[in-house]
């Protein structure tokens, strides 16, 4: 795993499912990655190898106030 597919701070999910977790560090010997993720309001973390994640799908940010408003 020359250059990571993942950066510190991605959102990723288990590919058989699970929450949502954000990339802690890449650990590119093992060709893995070190997670964090809440339980409820426990912080819990692990290390997941590359080939069990896909990217999740993270919802667009909120607009600020007023933009997008052509013309006004």
């Amino acid at each position: 795993m020359a250059q990571g597919r993942f950066q510190v701070g991605d959102v990723v999910k288990l590919k058989s499912g699970g929450p949502e977790m954000t990339v802690e560090a890449s650990l590119e010997e093992y060709e893995s990655y070190r997670c964090q993720w809440f339980a409820g309001k426990k912080l819990e973390s692990g290390v997941f190898p590359d080939a069990g994640l896909e990217p999740a799908s993270v919802k667009p940010p909120i607009p600020a106030p007023g933009a997008g408003r052509a013309g006004k």
